[in-house]
């Protein structure tokens, strides 16, 4: 069985070195030629909560593998999710008619996916572990989280199950009968991650931080409401409850503050303490996902003539960040808050 994986970096690289450390094949493409040299050469190595390993491996650069040009069994998308056009639609030829296209990737992917290669080939997934992709040949893995396997149309499969068994090398992975559920659920979180990376603060402190929750919490319910207008209840994960925070009137505050610590304390406790958004935008200095994760939402909302301001805003002030014409700061939290509760945007 092929198994090709388009993305070494983070989430690529750890899946991919799990599947190999329990004797599963599998090959890397990446853009990254000096990543890809090293996986070739000195092997794939994991740094994680439960120590290092290091796992031999083939990789390839995209165009190393088309001339390959072997047919792939089962193809699991790693990469930033604006960039998942350009990695697949050149990969399509090497499908088979009953291939599997697996998104391991934020936002709702999954309909572009099922645009290039057809619902029949594409499986729904959410998965929420952290990692890091620090040098080549090396990732920064943060731990066990939450990986959902789902048909787009909620049925249950064979497929479903072959690969649940497949991706078990990595770790505990549940089958759901409402995949958007979770990937929506996501969404809401992503809303609140790309705020805390407004500040050069680590995640914790920004949840902690009672003196914005009202704030955040509102923008993520605007998410969570167009998810309804959708048809799709945001389901939970790993510390993150929609239900606590949306319908507005049956929020219980001494519950959701309960809730919210529990979430900081967990995130405090992982090896990755600040978002992959803040690492695109201090560290990477690149753009980070907003584009395909945030900014479609705006146009569904216009759908539905439900207004989204704080997700406008902070949106804005994201780009303002990657384009350097903003910097990290608390202001930015603060004028967040002061634009929503002055009504100004």
């Amino acid at each position: 069985m092929n198994i090709t994986i388009i993305g070494a970096g983070a989430i690529g690289g750890v899946i991919g070195a799990y599947l190999i450390k329990e004797g599963r094949e599998a090959t890397f493409c990446d853009i990254n030629e000096d990543h890809v040299k090293q996986i070739n050469n000195n092997g794939l190595q994991i740094d994680g909560p439960l120590g290092s390993f290091l796992v031999n491996a083939k990789a390839f650069t995209p165009t190393e593998l088309l001339h390959e040009n072997s047919q792939i069994d089962i193809l699991f998308l790693c990469v930033k999710a604006q960039h998942t056009e350009e990695a697949l639609k050149p990969l399509v030829p090497l499908l088979k008619k009953d291939s599997i296209v697996v998104s391991l990737q934020n936002g709702l992917n999954e309909l572009k996916i099922a645009d290039l290669v057809g619902e029949e080939r594409t499986m729904g997934c959410f998965v929420n572990f952290s990692a890091d992709y620090l040098e080549p040949g090396k990732i920064l893995y943060g731990g066990v989280a939450s990986l959902y396997l789902g048909e787009l149309d909620g049925t249950f499969s064979p497929r479903l199950s072959k690969l649940q068994e497949i991706l078990q090398a990595w770790g505990p992975v549940e089958i759901t009968d409402n995949i958007w559920g979770y990937l929506w659920g996501k969404l809401s979180y992503a809303g609140l991650l790309f705020a805390t990376a407004l500040v050069d603060e680590t995640m914790a402190s920004v949840v902690r931080n009672e003196q914005y929750r009202e704030t955040l919490l509102e923008l993520c319910t605007e998410i969570i409401e167009l998810a309804h207008k959708e048809n799709i209840t945001p389901l939970g994960f790993d510390g993150w409850t929609p239900e606590l925070i949306f319908p507005r009137e049956n929020r219980n505050d001494v519950i959701l503050k309960e809730a919210l610590e529990k979430l900081a304390k967990s995130m405090a406790s992982n090896k990755k303490t600040k978002s992959g958004i803040w690492r695109d935008l201090a560290i990477r200095k690149r753009k980070t996902e907003i584009d395909a994760q945030l900014v479609p939402l705006i146009d569904i909302a216009k759908k539905h003539g439900l207004a989204m301001p704080l997700t406008t805003e902070l949106i804005k002030q994201i780009k303002e960040i990657e384009n350097g014409t903003r910097k990290m700061s608390e202001k930015n939290l603060q004028e967040l808050q002061d634009k929503y509760k002055l009504g100004v945007i």
